[in-house]
């Protein structure tokens, strides 16, 4: 029996995967699903790169601006409410197409996850009052002793997810990413047709540097300082990128040209983690370029066209 096609676009951040997703959803009846695990939060826009309300009016989005910033919000709930939007949009005949960074999301939307132990709340808080105490820091080496891998897939400033990783590998007694092979859902009855965008370096970062900057001439500073003001410490998403430089602008840890700085090198670096993550991704049909590029946009045009023909 024939699959329907689910088109992924894969690549690092500010490398065009929404222009390209825009383009994809107009020329073959495509609806947009957001991989984004910070961009699900309402009130974040200027830090998150949203697509603006007229790309939304262009193509339906989903799962954008989902959660309140005071919810909690983890890859189980993202695969559940992906796997419905991606459903919905091919049962409704139309090209569902997967964008975005967060690569445990994807993970967790394709592969499914394992089935970790119960939650612990105690643990929880003793391990956020030693990233409280000591930074967090702390916690990403105590998960590199725990589970190497993990730790080179979280970011060292990502507390949510240290402590769940370090959670997991204590009460299960086993490394984090152990137990993600085992047990898995994976999402059926789907033609997996995935998309990375490779551009050069040098292009990239000098895309991720002007990027990072005119996010703080947007405003992120005032942005993140109300989102502060209105949920304080419990506004999980402030310790993502950008908003963690704004927050120490704010607190007088950084002034703002340092604060532009550090946010640069900190999108920089998450770039390469996402490479990294991306290339142990399956059928990876990579292409040199951005995805604003029109030779490249024509080039995956034909590869999702063609699954589609096929099917």
């Amino acid at each position: 029996m024939n699959q329907p096609v689910l088109a992924v676009i894969l690549g690092p951040t500010a490398s065009g995967k929404s222009s390209l997703a825009l383009t994809l959803a107009e020329r073959l009846q495509g609806e947009i699903v957001s991989c984004d695990s910070v961009a699900v939060y309402r009130e974040l826009d200027i830090g998150t790169a949203k697509p603006s309300p007229e790309d939304c009016r262009r193509v339906p989005h989903h799962l954008i601006d989902v959660v309140s910033p005071a919810e909690a919000f983890t890859a189980g709930d993202y695969a559940r409410l992906a796997r419905q939007a991606v459903r919905d949009i091919s049962s409704r005949g139309l090209l569902p197409i997967v964008v975005g960074g967060t690569g445990l999301y994807l993970r967790a939307l394709l592969e499914g996850l394992f089935a970790g132990p119960p939650r612990s709340e105690e643990l929880r808080q003793r391990l956020r009052e030693r990233a409280a105490e000591r930074g967090p820091d702390y916690l990403h080496r105590l998960l590199r002793r725990l589970d190497p891998a993990a730790a080179q897939a979280i970011h060292e400033n990502d507390v949510a997810k240290i402590v769940r990783a370090v959670e997991v590998c204590i009460s299960a007694r086993r490394p984090l990413t152990e137990l993600w092979r085992q047990g898995r859902d994976p999402l059926q009855g789907f033609n997996i047709v995935r998309l990375g965008l490779n551009p050069t370096r040098e292009a990239l970062y000098e895309r991720i540097n002007l990027r990072a900057r005119q996010m703080f001439e947007r405003g992120l500073i005032e942005e993140t300082k109300g989102l502060a003001e209105r949920y304080g410490g419990a506004a999980r998403p402030l310790d993502s990128l950008g908003y963690r430089q704004a927050m120490q602008h704010l607190q007088g840890n950084l002034t703002l040209p340092e604060a532009i700085a550090a946010g640069q090198q900190a999108h920089r670096n998450y770039a390469k983690r996402q490479l990294t993550w991306f290339r142990r991704e399956p059928d990876v049909q990579w292409v040199p370029g951005f995805g604003d590029d029109g030779t490249v946009q024509k080039q995956l045009f034909a590869v999702v066209a063609a699954a589609i023909s096929a099917g």
